[in-house]
């Protein structure tokens, strides 16, 4: 497997790790059975609302802060712990959370960011499942201003560990030649803060 990034990180696409079939029952499932909520997000003083959805589920107990929103795991399903399964045998990595994102078409991105909030486990596997339409998801470094791109297909798995969060940032840029939804799935380890 080739290292995306080729300095101060690693990155990995796996490709599809879901056949077609598996892929398209799964985002049925998801698409109906998940929690899903438009996030309240504060920048610089106002607050926003998120066109796309999101959701979290993880371990009993586990919290999340981002965009000075603390979340709260929900359980997880049987779908959810299922994925689980497949990405921690795939990548060798353990997770105990889920951040799921409902995408309703291309004009709902995700800016240029890292996942290095204080409660994820330092330089920890952080594995995301794509299901539904394909996107195009870049890296950024963050010192040299260098940047490469990957197409996320449906049922592929891509990985990003080590160092990468503190070296590079990534986002999901919003396009107009996207018109169907997309699902994604990132699957985290975060260490309660005490």
């Amino acid at each position: 497997m080739n290292n995306l990034l080729h300095k101060e990180g690693d990155a990995y696409y796996y490709g599809r790790v879901l056949d077609e079939a598996s892929a398209w029952q799964y985002y049925d499932v998801l698409w109906n059975e998940i929690e899903w909520k438009q996030d309240v997000v504060k920048l610089y003083g106002k607050e926003w609302i998120t066109r796309r959805k999101t959701a979290w589920y993880g371990d009993n107990g586990i919290a999340y802060t981002y965009g000075k929103l603390t979340r709260y795991a929900l359980p997880w399903t049987p779908a959810l712990l299922a994925l689980k399964a497949l990405t921690e045998k795939i990548t060798g990595s353990t997770y105990n959370s889920c951040l799921l994102n409902l995408y309703h078409h291309g004009n709902e991105g995700m800016g240029w960011h890292s996942d290095d909030e204080p409660e994820m486990k330092r330089h920890a596997s952080i594995a995301s499942l794509s299901l539904g339409a394909a996107r195009r998801f870049d890296f950024r470094h963050r010192t040299t201003g260098e940047t490469l791109s990957v197409v996320l297909e449906h049922g592929s798995l891509l990985e990003m560990k080590g160092v990468t969060q503190h070296h590079w940032k990534h986002q999901m840029p919003k396009t107009t030649k996207v018109l169907q939804p997309r699902i994604n799935l990132t699957f985290r380890t975060v260490v309660p803060l005490v």
